[in-house]
């Protein structure tokens, strides 16, 4: 290959490289997000700044994705939590798992998501919306909420949903240091939210060495959304290099 060929390529590998170019559309995103008040010394010890620490307040989540474009079909869950920067409300995403390898790649090359590998679910069970997530072989969380009990305005979530999410992009250089270290910020796009709901809700969080969502404790549910969408995930922007500041 020539210098200039090698210059114009996007992701690896060369051959058969994991995933597209974006952005990346998603059709009838499912999403179980169970909202919840924790521990403001588990929130602060890994928000980064320049984000500040909004309130104790974090986000568990299981979002099944069967239309995904360049991903597949898959599911995912993690945390986020609540923060700000520069006054306005934000998101800091602390941890993703889920069960498909291009997503992961390109999460974690290009946004610096969080993201490992993982096996997720999410299903409606009788009366229930059931997410669960685990990890090794081992159940680390369960979330359960009441199926279509009260109905939210679809433009009130939009613009939830439309909100800024932050990530800490980490990428190590061939000898180990760090190449990239950067405060990342991205925003959903092309959102259309066909339902949304809110019921009673409950999460479990388990003790797991190297899923350790049970870090932020579970101290009250503040509340539980049963959502679908379509949307549109863009390129990003870095906020902060730390690597030059």
């Amino acid at each position: 290959m020539k210098i200039e060929e090698i210059k114009k390529l996007f992701s690896m590998p060369v051959e058969g490289a994991s995933y597209p170019r974006g952005p990346y559309r998603f059709e009838n995103r499912e999403f179980l997000i169970v909202k919840f008040e924790t521990d403001p010394d588990a929130v602060r010890a890994v928000v980064p700044e320049p984000l500040e620490v909004a309130e104790p307040v974090a986000s568990f989540e299981v979002i099944h994705m069967p239309d995904s474009s360049g991903f597949g079909s898959y599911t995912e869950s993690g945390i986020t939590l609540s923060v700000k920067h520069e006054g306005a409300d934000a998101a800091f995403v602390a941890n993703m798992f889920l069960n498909d390898h291009p997503p992961i790649a390109a999460g974690r090359e290009i946004w610096g998501f969080p993201k490992k590998w993982a096996e997720p679910s999410l299903k409606v069970v009788r009366d229930q919306v059931v997410g669960t997530l685990d990890y090794s072989g081992v159940r680390v969380a369960t979330a359960t909420m009441g199926y279509k009990y009260e109905r939210v305005d679809p433009e009130k979530m939009k613009e939830a949903i439309g909100g800024w999410n932050y990530n800490l992009k980490i990428i190590p250089s061939v000898d180990g240091s760090a190449a990239v270290s950067q405060l990342v910020r991205y925003r959903m796009t092309d959102i259309n939210v066909k339902w949304a709901w809110k019921a009673p809700a409950a999460l479990e969080l388990r003790p797991s060495a190297l899923a350790p969502i049970y870090k932020f404790p579970v101290k009250r549910i503040i509340e539980g959304y049963h959502i679908l969408t379509d949307l549109t995930l863009p390129y990003g922007e870095v906020v902060f290099d730390y690597l030059n500041s």
